[in-house]
């Protein structure tokens, strides 16, 4: 059976990924800070026959990173499939931020998977295998007002990913790396987030439920294409962008504030994961499910094509005659 590793995994959309790959039969390494959510997904595993292995561990400390790397060989065998997912954000203008918050936003949301990436590769690459997923998103092309260090860290996954990418080309290595470009996702994350803005934090719609981003991390770890685009909205995002980032930064300007929050206000005794992440099981879902579609045209006729063009490739592959 397959050993993956997801970090992120109390909760959102690591939480959903640790169930699928559960649900199809892979034995899991948990990687968060909370212990209650990791505790959670752990019996959920469980309830599957699966085995679960929990580590409380901050991304951001590149040790602890290697550490659990070594504890989940050593009590569920080789790692398969390296899942980083692991992040924190801030909500505010630029001109409001402190350096502490970007710099500790970097650490979680860019470094941790720069952490995640090496501690894999020390493992896979000596046995000319497995498989690293990053979990990105459409902020990875395109920027949007109030979410800065966030979206620069997506940008910075991207690039590193890229350098990887072609480095695993050069050494003809059969280690495979995939980012998964994701849209809005409905997760626990806007609950506590820390935040400034006068309302509460809401993905910009269209919203989608954590396991469309789950079912299109498991098909990324199994077909490894170059990037995974998911739900139209990140399509048009992306394509729009390149069509005219000028036209889409006049359009942000407008629009990109008030699309991320509620009018409802943000609770003044509300507490944020930036540094702690709180007591309690936040699950899977936010508090978007009346809005958040549970599947994605889009992400089943992508799967369909990156199959068939698979099957296309395997087939001639075999009918090649042996030099």
């Amino acid at each position: 059976m397959p050993t993956v590793v997801v970090t992120g995994a109390s909760a959102g959309v690591g939480r959903a990924v640790v169930r699928a790959f559960a649900e199809r039969g892979a034995d899991v390494a948990l990687l968060a800070r909370g212990r209650d959510g990791l505790e959670s997904a752990a019996r959920e595993v469980e309830a599957l026959g699966r085995r679960a292995l929990v580590i409380r561990a901050d991304v951001a400390d590149a040790d602890a990173v290697e550490a659990a790397a070594a504890t989940t060989e050593a009590q569920l065998g080789p790692i398969d499939v390296w899942i980083n997912n692991a992040m924190v954000s801030v909500f505010s203008p630029v001109q409001d931020l402190t350096a502490a918050e970007v710099r500790r936003v970097t650490e979680v949301s860019y470094l941790g998977y720069v952490h995640g990436t090496l501690s894999a590769l020390r493992r896979m690459r000596p046995r000319d295998r497995g498989t690293i997923v990053q979990v990105g998103s459409a902020l990875a092309h395109r920027a949007i007002p109030l979410q800065a260090p966030y979206c620069g860290a997506k940008h910075a996954i991207e690039g590193f990913t890229e350098s990887l990418r072609c480095e695993l080309l050069h050494d003809h290595t059969r280690v495979r790396v995939t980012m998964v470009q994701l849209p809005a996702i409905n997760t626990p994350q806007f609950s506590w987030v820390r935040s400034r803005l006068p309302g509460h934090p809401q993905p910009v719609p269209p919203i989608y439920q954590p396991e469309v981003a789950a079912e299109a991390v498991l098909w990324a770890a199994k077909h490894a294409p170059k990037e995974l685009k998911v739900g139209r909205s990140t399509v048009f995002a992306l394509t729009a962008n390149r069509i005219s980032a000028g036209l889409i930064d006049h359009y942000l300007a407008h629009t990109g504030y008030d699309g991320q929050q509620l009018a409802e206000p943000v609770d003044p005794g509300r507490r944020d994961n930036l540094w702690d992440p709180g007591a309690g099981d936040p699950g899977a879902h936010g508090r978007f499910d009346d809005r958040a579609l549970s599947s994605s045209g889009q992400l089943t006729a992508r799967k369909a094509a990156g199959t068939l063009a698979s099957q296309f490739v395997d087939a001639v592959s075999r009918r090649r005659p042996s030099p």
